[in-house]
């Protein structure tokens, strides 16, 4: 349950492109795999099991399920399960979407091999900007097969560099597909957002008209219209514009129109009267479904100017949303308050945002879908810059696990790799040596007195990131004004390799002030 933002450019307050993407597949294990020469008539293997974690080998991808051509040279990128930036600036984000049952194909039920994590991968090794990327990833979805990896749907990414941001959907062809067919295997299309734009894109489809005539702007499949009438999903003598949503995509689903609410009522609000879902004294509107607006998909834009210039940090409070405030507020639902011991309703300490299903449906707790993850995989924000050599004008930002929790880590592309702490993660064997299982053990530590937990989590982590982007803005500046490349390399890696071995003994120092916290208020 991936959320995507792009800033465009000029919508920017530092002037840079900026995409994120949270929540990911399960291999938060992040790591600088180098550029490579490779020679000729070489094959590149096509992976399954990107996001999985097999072991501790890093080099282990998965099963081989089929191969195509090598390029001459690859160029490096930052791994993961679904790898995000190369070298060049030209970063990926990842939103799996929605298509039609009849569109679905699992592993097994035709020949198609590509899956999206995959492709993105061969992108950020052979390509610069986001029209080469584009055209690659339609390239071998067509003539491979696109193969889902996710559930049962479709796939959306941003594309960006520091000038241009797309939005690519790839849609399947069904069960049964061979490539002795000699049909398309994926249905794809793309548009460019307005530099001075945002959007947002929360596991749903955001495009809508086609026309592949500007090619400046959108960017399709030769069959992206003609499949849909062969199907019987788009009649065009009844005089209406083909509408990629009507015609390859189901109704909308809550958990995904919240997100828009939430983005494009906070960074627009006057677009338009937007649903109210402000909470208000009222809690039990969090549980009132039958009378909430259920609104159409067509209010929300593909993307829309911000009434103000958007900040990283924006980005990076919504990642963290938890929808305070707002009816989709988990901790803000009525059966929370239970009385004390004068027999006045408070809010319980275990109130959490983050419930399990077993605690769900012991309470009846309406479900709902936090921006921010419990056990989320990880988050990232690319930030592409112009006008800076290219080891220093990218810079990659992540949080392992639950974004609320964890630590926002600057990367300039131009590192060698990340710290080793970063590069270790088992799901069946803790360590303190990891820094993702020192956050989560933080974050599950949370959830036995959260409203208690999330004060003390906010005054020790608050100071501690802020000194964290503070040294790495004094950092940027001079590396801004440092002639020599080599120099610049040695200081961004110093700079990051410290911070990222800072993570781990951070957390896990403030688990033990925490479990002491938690401990002494339940014995009480």
């Amino acid at each position: 349950m991936c959320t995507v933002i792009a800033v465009g450019r000029l919508a920017s307050a530092e002037g840079s492109t900026l995409i994120s993407h949270s929540d990911t597949g399960l291999d938060s294990r992040v790591r600088k795999v180098a550029a490579q020469d490779h020679t000729p008539g070489s094959m590149a293997a096509v992976h399954w099991g990107l996001q999985e974690i097999r072991g501790a080998d890093l080099n282990d991808f998965g099963e081989v399920l089929g191969e195509i051509p090598q390029v001459a040279h690859s160029y490096a990128y930052f791994h993961s399960a679904y790898s995000h930036v190369n070298e060049h600036g030209l970063a990926i984000a990842e939103s799996t979407t929605a298509q039609r049952p009849e569109l679905q194909c699992q592993r097994g039920e035709g020949e198609q091999i590509m899956s999206i994590e995959q492709a993105m991968v061969f992108a950020l090794q052979r390509c610069r900007h986001p029209r080469e990327a584009i055209a690659l990833i339609g390239e071998l979805m067509e003539r491979y097969g696109f193969l889902i990896s996710c559930g049962e749907g479709s796939e959306l990414l941003c594309i960006a560099d520091a000038r241009e941001v797309w939005i690519m959907e790839v849609l399947g062809v069904g069960k049964g597909w061979t490539r002795a067919s000699g049909q398309p295997g994926a249905i794809w299309a793309a548009r460019r957002m307005p530099d001075d734009h945002a959007l947002v894109v929360g596991n749903w489809s955001v495009l809508r008209e086609i026309d592949p005539s500007d090619e400046q702007q959108y960017l399709a499949c030769a069959h992206f219209k003609s499949y849909a009438i062969e199907r019987g999903w788009f009649d065009p003598t009844q005089g209406r514009r083909f509408d990629w949503q009507e015609a390859y995509i189901p109704l909308p689903r809550e958990w995904a129109v919240s997100r828009l609410w939430l983005f494009y009522s906070t960074v627009a609000p006057s677009l338009r009267a937007w649903p109210d879902r402000k909470l208000g004294a009222d809690r039990h509107k969090t549980l009132d479904g039958y009378t909430q607006v259920l609104e159409p998909m067509a209010i929300y834009p593909f993307s829309v100017k911000p009434e103000r210039p958007l900040a990283l940090q924006d980005l990076m409070d919504f990642h963290r949303s938890t929808f305070e405030g707002t009816v989709y507020d988990i901790t803000e639902q009525p059966q929370w308050w239970v009385a004390d011991a004068q027999g006045q309703l408070q809010k319980s300490p275990l109130a959490t945002p983050f419930p399990t299903p077993d605690l769900r449906r012991l309470l009846k707790l309406t479900h709902r879908r936090p921006v921010a993850r419990h056990f989320g995989h990880y988050a990232m924000i690319c930030q592409l810059r112009g006008e800076l050599p290219a080891d220093i004008a990218g810079v990659y930002w992540l949080a392992l696990a639950n974004p609320l929790v964890s630590t926002w880590v600057p990367m300039h592309l131009g590192i060698t790799d990340t710290h080793p702490s970063f590069r270790e993660y088992l799901p069946e064997q803790y360590s303190d040596s990891s820094a993702r299982w020192c956050i989560e053990f933080v974050d599950n530590l949370m959830q036995l007195g959260f409203q208690q937990a999330l004060p003390l989590l906010k005054e020790a982590h608050e100071p501690f990131e802020a000194d964290l982007h503070a040294r790495w803005r004094e950092l940027d500046a001079r590396l801004a004004q440092e002639p020599d490349v080599a120099r610049r390399l040695v200081q961004a890696t110093e700079f990051s390799q410290a911070a990222m071995a800072a993570i781990a003994p951070f957390y896990i120092e403030l688990r033990g002030r925490m479990l002491v916290a938690l401990t002494h208020r339940r014995n009480i």
